[in-house]
């Protein structure tokens, strides 16, 4: 540290020091930690409950999102967390096997939910101009072709047939599949869950109703941007 300071201090008589300094900010930079622009990560606080008092399980997972593989989903779902959307969210959709679905911050069953910002796209078609489209029709351009595949605990982001529709809905897969390979190149995987999958998998296998929503209601209670 006393080196570092000096170089800092004598950096005008001798330039080389400050190039020493450069350097070794760069290699820190490669490292893949949040605010690098390669990844971020995020918190998400679950219950399995009609409401935080009467919950009959709570659980924690963060996730790691990709903004090297799929910068706009990554940031679009970092916006989202940022802006406090998927707090008090639905996991409305959970299949055993498969995969738990949220993200619908709307209506909390599926059928709502858009982008956080403008990414050029409205309801799936590319637009030029933002103010031709009402905000909740904002949806995102697939990123699918990223080499990411449908492996266990990864996330991946929910849409309608059509491309490029995904809004604020994603999906996670727990540790118990191998690879749903028939999603590969349609859905786009833009993270990874780095702990708590085995959570996952508890979720996936609640008890559900006919529409694959369960039961007793799985909640999102909050999500957070974290170092």
């Amino acid at each position: 540290m006393k080196l570092r300071v000096m170089c800092m201090v004598l950096v005008i008589l001798f330039p080389g020091c400050l190039e020493d300094i450069q350097e070794e900010n760069s290699e820190q930079g490669e490292s893949g930690n949040i605010g690098d622009g390669v990844y971020s990560n995020i918190s998400m606080e679950i219950i399995h409950g009609e409401n935080i008092e009467n919950a009959t399980a709570n659980f924690t997972i963060r996730i790691m999102l990709n903004h090297s593989a799929a910068p706009i989903h990554a940031e679009n779902m970092q916006k989202h967390v940022v802006a406090g959307n998927y707090d008090m969210t639905h996991f409305h959709r959970i299949i055993d096997d498969f995969m738990i679905q949220g993200g619908d911050f709307e209506n909390h069953d599926g059928t709502g939910g858009y982008a956080a910002d403008w990414y050029g796209y409205c309801d799936g078609q590319a637009m030029a101009n933002q103010t031709d489209c009402p905000g909740n029709s904002w949806t995102i351009p697939d990123e699918a072709d990223n080499g990411l595949q449908h492996f266990s605990c990864l996330i991946s982001m929910a849409k309608t047939s059509s491309p490029n529709t995904g809004g604020s809905q994603f999906f996670l897969m727990p540790d118990d599949i191998n690879h749903h390979s028939h999603l590969d190149g349609v859905h786009t995987v833009f993270g990874e869950i780095t702990e708590g999958c085995e959570h996952v998998t508890t979720i996936s296998e609640v008890d559900t109703q006919s529409n694959d929503r369960p039961v007793v209601p799985v909640i999102i209670t909050s999500a957070t941007l974290i170092e």
